[in-house]
């Protein structure tokens, strides 16, 4: 019987530094605060479903060095199953994240190290792991052909497959078709369509067109605006969860991703994964960090408690 998510993507050990603004090229500015903490999108995703209640398996690469052991200690604490190959070549990647200290904005540059050497044989090799679950998650930090193989041993073995478009970038169409649910944010979507997410009939018409493409559902997360979940047949818009003041963005579309997939897995159906997901990252961007900013499934259910 299939049974809980398996995610294929990166890890990246995130060096996060709090400061007033981004200094321009050849200026030096003080910052307000640093720390170093586990990410990378697919990681984030995984520790994310974890600990709202999925069983999870997280499918990547990294290096033999510190951050490689961060990323070991990440999974054990959240209860992710590594299904990792250690690399003696290539160092665990790491991302740079610019917060702002005074409304949360971001920006980040992220070198995937040992996860960007991601291959087909390496998907191959975890193929057992990807078949036996019943949600598969990846996104496009590592390379785009391990991606779109995994996504079709997923669809072959009757796996619903969830396909995060991010970093927005150029893929084969032949993705969209092999995805029952893709997830860009505004961004991402208006990157895809080739035109702006500026309302929601923008959003439903982006929808539209990432179904017509061949996605079986796409869910386009709108930052404060919510999330549009658009299939042929529904088009449900879901505001944000405002559970307190909002202090760090980075990892909110991860924490979605991570609790949508997880209710999925439970047997919620769309709409009810996208209220889970939706309360998932309302509670992680009043928290400082990425995997560490991510909530139990008590808390999500908490949330989702006093707003129905």
């Amino acid at each position: 019987m299939k049974n809980g998510v398996s995610i294929l993507g990166i890890f990246v050990a995130d060096t996060a530094y709090l400061a007033a603004r981004m200094p321009v090229v050849g200026e030096t500015i003080r910052g307000s605060g640093f720390a170093v903490g586990p990410g990378g999108k697919g990681s984030n995703q995984a520790v994310a479903a974890a600990r709202a209640g999925a069983t999870v398996s997280f499918i990547s690469k990294i290096g033999r060095d510190t951050f490689g052991d961060l990323a070991q200690k990440t999974y054990a604490d959240a209860g992710v199953t590594p299904v990792l190959t250690v690399m003696d070549t290539e160092p665990t990647g790491a991302a740079f994240i610019y917060v702002n200290e005074n409304n949360g904005d971001n920006a980040i540059i992220v070198y995937p190290g040992a996860a960007g050497t991601i291959g087909v044989e390496d998907v191959e090799a975890a193929r057992v792991t990807i078949e036996q679950s019943a949600i598969f998650v990846t996104q496009l930090e590592q390379p785009v052909a391990a991606a779109q193989r995994a996504l079709e041993i997923a669809r072959n073995a009757g796996v619903v497959t969830v396909f995060n478009p991010a970093p927005a970038e150029i893929f084969p169409d032949v993705l969209y078709g092999l995805s029952d649910y893709i997830i860009p944010n505004e961004t991402e979507a208006a990157a895809l369509v080739g035109f702006g997410i500026e309302t929601l009939d923008d959003a439903r018409r982006a929808g539209d067109a990432l179904l017509k493409r061949g996605a079986g559902a796409a869910v386009i997360t709108l930052g404060g605006r919510g999330v549009l979940l658009h299939t042929s047949g529904q088009s449900d818009h879901l505001p944000v969860f405002s559970v307190g003041p909002v202090i760090d963005t980075t990892g909110a579309g991860d924490a979605f991703v991570g609790g949508f997939s997880a209710a999925l897995s439970a047997g919620r159906d769309p709409l009810e994964a996208v209220r889970f997901g939706c309360a998932t990252a309302g509670i992680s961007v009043t928290r400082r960090g990425t995997a560490p900013a991510m909530p139990s499934v008590a808390e999500i259910e908490a949330v989702l408690a006093t707003t129905h």
